[in-house]
């Protein structure tokens, strides 16, 4: 009992220590003018106002294209990245986990490629495709994204726990290998798929490729509440609310999935 007590109030401070940077955020997005430059500073707002969400819509209203174009975009990169990832990663992890290749040492190069931060990979990927003519294109958002070692890793280690006699049987009853694929794997791997699904997304949402696109049609919404950012502390207010609109679809996200993927992880998978 007493080791019980001990993890829930760890848990719990822990997890108010997290929610700290957000709750601020929230409480600088609504705070008036007067309160975002006292000092002290407070913590929490006093007098609420919606007043940094309007002039948010008219800053992004008045910028070189409509706001809408700035959403599309997003959402555009974000489904067709997230669901692109999880097709590929799933179709490239399904032969190295129940299949005998000869080629399995290429996996070793995923593990390996996990060691590497994002950052370091800026330069060649930037090389590869300026020489292939994909720069100030979607692509420069979407196929970074594809080439991912997190979901290939993830999925190959989730399909080598679905018992082979599950696809023998498959096999026999005349299903293909991607019916089995689709039909068979991929529901017994679902905890899988459903955390690529989120981390995927939140990966795809929260990027900008600055660097290799130029052309302001096909930008961001997150690289437009950047540039509101820059305008110096006069729109401080006006980028917490930007920050608000950021982080709202990954919570989101991650709400509707937790209970799916935490109920599928329990149920999941047929004992040998």
């Amino acid at each position: 009992l007493a080791g019980d007590i001990c993890n829930i109030l760890f848990l719990t401070i822990l997890a108010i220590f997290m929610a700290i940077p957000l709750v601020y955020v929230v409480c600088n997005a609504f705070k008036p003018i007067d309160e975002l430059y006292l000092s002290p500073p407070r913590f929490f707002v006093q007098n609420p106002t919606l007043d940094n969400l309007k002039d948010l819509m008219t800053v992004m209203n008045n910028s070189w294209v409509p706001i809408t174009r700035y959403f599309f975009n997003t959402l555009f990169i974000t489904v067709a990245g997230t669901g692109l990832h999880v097709i590929f990663a799933s179709m490239a992890a399904y032969p190295l986990a129940k299949f005998q290749l000869r080629v399995k040492w290429i996996f070793n190069f995923v593990v390996v490629a996990l060691l590497f931060n994002t950052t370091i990979l800026w330069l060649p990927q930037y090389v590869i495709l300026a020489k292939t003519g994909m720069l100030d294109t979607y692509l420069v958002y979407i196929l970074p994204q594809l080439a991912t070692p997190l979901g290939l890793f993830l999925m190959k280690q989730f399909m080598e726990q679905v018992p082979t006699p599950l696809i023998e049987s498959a096999t026999i009853d005349g299903a293909g290998q991607i019916r089995t694929l689709w039909s068979i794997v991929m529901p017994q791997v679902k905890p899988a798929w459903m955390t690529l699904l989120v981390f995927s997304f939140q990966g795809v949402w929260n990027q900008t490729q600055a660097n290799m696109v130029f052309s302001e049609e096909l930008k961001l919404v997150n690289l437009a509440v950047k540039q509101i950012m820059a305008g110096g502390t006069a729109r401080y207010g006006v980028a917490m609310a930007g920050s608000i609109v950021l982080i709202i679809p990954p919570i989101l996200l991650f709400v509707f999935t937790q209970s799916q993927v935490m109920a599928t992880m329990s149920h999941s998978g047929i004992k040998e």
